[in-house]
């Protein structure tokens, strides 16, 4: 008998311990987190509390629950904690975490989440509902699920500021309420930046009232192109024509969703290259004046602005001024990459506009197209930013880089702030496995999402006094090859849970082993949230 005690003692000592052991799945992992003893319960009473601009995060928080879990908690004023409640506050909040910082205190009888702004209270409140069970995230309530959360208390904030995504919406339209999709599972994972990749050879995507032509002409092409399958998309007009546009309506509901969610929408209005859906347009600001048309694919650049018309920068500085209109955002990004100067250096205005301004080459060129549109950018109140190939022949006095090929270093060493974006740890249209017959098409390439992982923003030769200048990373989704919504999903993730915890996370707490126990964890947050992702992401097809 004694024995038998003695056994009924031990599993039973076995089994808390395990349950005790079992660590909660929150991606990105948090700066600091202890686990404590016991859960907190919701229930139908439970009420969240809130106070003044707290009551936003309170309402969202409550939205999320009430579909999830099928609980309609109500709101109530108070800036103290009470038995059975939610408290979020921003009094007497820690600073030492940052702008984006929070703690997160949750016991059996209360959870208070304390933070010193708004975005703070949101990331606390993430953090929460990831504590509770996948279900908890779900568009229809689920029954038969304890709405449990273990007790734990969190000190937390992000490394970066910049934690992005860029969606690229040229190649292939993806609906308003496609994006906020993307933008729902980006918030998840902290993300807070999303770069809108509106313009670009095969496609103009934002309509601007003084120019309809960009859209009318330049929103749609004769086919899908790029070898793809016609009916792997939806976006067709009604006269059979491929594409689609935002109205600034569409526009506006986009940026106010992402705001919602504390992300960050920064619109990108290629130029001087890439430019080939505007001049099919207004072809009147090319170097030879067209023809230019939009079903340009297979790496061809030839869309062109002519930098020796003077008409060229009215027209975008025309087009700027309605984008400045609808984006609240600091930053547009204006591209500047992969320009051909072929057409530059066999047009007489644009030779004699290097002559006027005593430039040596047609790079130089470029940088005076770049920096004149910087100077109408920052009599706005923004701030410039463009892909690697800006700083050549000269970087723009205020820009910011967005390091693809290279320049970090060099950017940051002259004080310039950086975005890192490496092709090789943040291009999510490479493929995730080697055995191409099994993945979706690609633009070609290899990054598993072991290799995402790896990565750290801060170059390893940039002096210590100019890191401050890598504001963060960012994952790009160039679309050629991805002409739907659900595939893009598949790209994108799980690497941007990966990226998530780069640019969130201290390098010292990254584990891969335990972000692929916690990812199993968030496969199924994405389940209920409708996200298609690639399962089973340490498959890589190399064996």
């Amino acid at each position: 008998m004694k024995a038998s005690i003695s056994q009924v003692l031990v599993a039973l000592f076995c089994l808390a311990a395990t349950a005790r052991a079992v660590e909660p799945a929150i991606i990105p992992v948090p700066q600091e987190m202890k686990l404590q003893d016991g859960v907190f319960t919701l229930r139908a009473d439970t009420k969240i509390l809130a106070d003044g601009r707290d009551r936003e995060t309170a309402m969202f928080l409550a939205e999320k629950l009430r579909h999830g879990t099928g609980l309609t908690l109500p709101i109530r004023s108070a800036v103290r904690p009470s038995t059975g409640g939610i408290l979020l506050t921003t009094k007497n909040a820690d600073q030492s975490f940052g702008k984006e910082g929070y703690e997160l205190t949750v016991t059996p009888d209360s959870v208070i989440i304390r933070a010193a702004t708004e975005a703070g209270l949101f990331y606390g409140a993430i953090s929460l509902m990831q504590l509770l069970p996948p279900q908890a995230l779900g568009s229809a309530a689920s029954t038969g699920v304890a709405w449990e959360a273990p007790c734990v208390t969190i000190k937390d904030g992000p490394r970066f500021v910049w934690r992005g995504l860029m969606l690229d919406v040229s190649r292939h339209f993806y609906t308003p309420r496609e994006v906020e999709q993307v933008l729902d599972a980006m918030a998840l994972h902290k993300l807070n930046v999303l770069h809108w990749h509106l313009v670009d050879d095969q496609g103009w995507r934002i309509q601007i009232k003084k120019y309809p032509r960009l859209t009318e002409v330049g929103a749609w092409r004769k086919g899908i192109n790029f070898g793809l399958n016609p009916k792997d998309t939806t976006s067709y007009g009604p006269d059979g024509r491929y594409g689609g546009f935002y109205t600034p309506t569409d526009i506006k509901e986009v940026v106010r969703y992402a705001a919602a969610r504390h992300i960050m929408v920064v619109p990108e209005i290629e130029m001087p290259g890439h430019s080939s859906a505007a001049l099919a347009a207004y072809p009147q600001y090319s170097c030879k004046g067209g023809p230019f048309n939009t079903d340009v694919s297979g790496g061809v650049f030839p869309g062109v602005y002519c930098v020796g018309n003077d008409e060229t920068f009215d027209f975008l500085d025309n087009v700027l001024t309605e984008v400045f209109d609808l984006f609240p955002s600091k930053y547009v990004h204006v591209g500047g990459d992969e320009v051909p100067t072929k057409s530059w250096s066999e047009c007489p205005k644009c030779q004699a506009r290097k002559e006027a301004e005593h430039l040596n080459s047609d790079r130089q060129l470029e940088s005076y197209f770049i920096q004149r549109i910087e100077k109408f950018v920052n009599a706005h109140g923004k701030t410039l930013v463009g892909w690697s190939e800006i700083r050549e022949g000269g970087l723009a006095k205020n820009a910011v880089v967005m390091d693809w090929i290279g320049g970090a270093v060099e950017a940051a060493s002259a004080g310039h702030d950086v975005v890192m974006t490496t092709q090789k740890y943040c291009y999510l249209d490479h493929y995730q496995s080697k055995d191409h017959v099994k993945e979706p098409k690609a633009i070609g390439g290899f990054l598993p999402l072991r290799e995402v992982y790896s990565f750290d923003p801060i170059p390893h030769d940039l002096p210590a006094e100019f890191q401050s200048h890598i504001l963060g990373p960012q994952g790009n989704l160039w679309a050629e090859y991805i002409p739907n919504i659900r595939h893009a999903e598949y790209m994108i993730f799980p690497r941007e849970a990966a990226l998530a915890e780069i640019g969130w996370s201290s390098k010292d707490s990254r584990n891969f082993d335990d972000f692929l126990r916690r990812l199993k964890i968030d496969e199924q947050r994405l389940d209920q949230m409708g996200v298609n992702y690639r399962h089973d992401p340490t498959n890589t097809g190399e064996k």
